[in-house]
């Protein structure tokens, strides 16, 4: 009898100990948890702002990543030089002043833009002359008053005086003086340059009184009515660029927004960082405040597909297997959710594909808020 009663007394003992294990908590903690079903009051759902999806088709691409820039065309970009040197007389704009076509921009002080002018109206008076006398040789030739030899001499010095004349008068038109002004006795030491596009000014590198030389560059405009990205994509990715492909760009240091674009035209040189350029148009370029030269992080979309999927934030990595709970059952007290071994797939834009959906209803909940902390308990 003393023997059965200390066999029994362990027994006894294990067997309290496990209907204790499986009381409900008297510390008004309401949820109960098992391996696979947990159990949560209304209160705590709604305390936690937990909430609940289903499978959702989602659209998941594979991207190429790039970097570049905001850019524009070359003709939308000019960079204003004398053609000759001088002193800068008066210079009104500064940075980021709108500039229309054939505005003036700078005017430059030169006393050689007088000896010019002058040559030029010397240059005007002698081809005048020699005009005349080619003409009279000629008639004398004709008549055999003169013998050709003196003919070609008149007709010589009439072509050289004539290309001299023509050659002057490119000069001044190069530096803005108008040719008819100045045979009409007007001669001017200021030489006008004029913007050659509409657009902003981005540079401005003189003052007034400094002395440039046709090798400085006095300004620069550039004409953002046309914008494009120029992008870098890495040697490993260029068989898998396609005109047309889509453009999902941001402006790290600017905004946090995706912006579109589309692949217009693909470099066909390696660069010596073993990178080509891709050419991009931009969507919509007019509704949004783009300036040239802004940094770019850009994924270009080389491939899209669809597939069942659940936010990433419903599944959680628990050692190496993943899992979500599905909700069993509800009502006005309690929710009642199961947790479900999940095979993953890609990722993308805050969703997870889910590859054996098949085992999943079209009607299943999911709690898509609050997994990693109901998991990890």
């Amino acid at each position: 009898m003393n023997r059965l009663t200390y066999i029994l007394s362990p027994i006894l003992l294990f067997l309290v100990l496990l209907g204790c294990k499986n009381t409900p908590s008297e510390s008004g903690n309401d949820q109960e948890v098992s391996d696979s079903v947990i159990t949560l009051s209304k209160e705590q759902f709604e305390s936690a702002t937990m909430s609940l999806g289903s499978l959702e088709e989602k659209s998941f691409l594979t991207t190429i990543q790039a970097t570049g820039i905001i850019d524009v065309p070359p003709q939308n970009r000019a960079v204003v030089s004398g053609f000759v040197g001088g002193y800068i007389k008066d210079t009104p704009l500064l940075i980021g002043d709108v500039v229309k076509k054939g505005q003036v921009l700078v005017s430059i002080e030169n006393p050689e833009f007088v000896t010019l002018q002058q040559n030029y109206l010397e240059a005007s008076q002698q081809l005048n002359f020699k005009k005349i006398e080619y003409e009279r040789q000629n008639q004398l030739l004709t008549e055999n008053i003169i013998s050709k030899k003196k003919f070609l001499q008149a007709e010589s010095e009439y072509k050289t005086t004539q290309t001299n004349y023509n050659g002057l008068k490119q000069k001044l038109r190069m530096l803005n003086f108008s040719p008819a002004k100045v045979e009409s006795g007007s001669i001017s030491s200021i030489s006008y340059i004029y913007a050659p596009i509409s657009g902003s000014i981005t540079k401005m590198n003189v003052t007034k009184g400094m002395y440039v030389s046709p090798a400085n560059e006095i300004l620069e405009i550039i004409d953002n009515d046309h914008i494009h990205l120029e992008l870098r994509v890495f040697e490993k990715d260029i068989m898998k660029l396609k005109k047309g492909q889509r453009i999902q760009f941001t402006l790290p240091e600017a905004s946090s927004e995706i912006f579109e674009a589309t692949v217009h035209l693909i470099g066909t040189n390696m660069e010596d960082n073993r990178t080509i350029l891709v050419h991009g148009h931009l969507k919509e370029e007019s509704k949004n405040n783009f300036l040239t030269g802004m940094f770019v992080e850009a994924k270009i979309v080389t491939d899209e597909i669809l597939k069942k999927a659940l936010p990433s934030a419903a599944i959680a990595q628990v050692g190496d297997t993943s899992y979500a709970l599905r909700l069993l059952s509800k009502n006005e007290n309690e929710y009642v959710l199961e947790k479900i071994e999940i095979k993953e797939g890609i990722r993308y834009g805050g969703y997870t594909a889910i590859e054996d959906n098949e085992t999943i209803s079209p009607t299943d909940q999911f709690l898509t808020s609050g997994v990693f902390t109901l998991l990890g308990e």
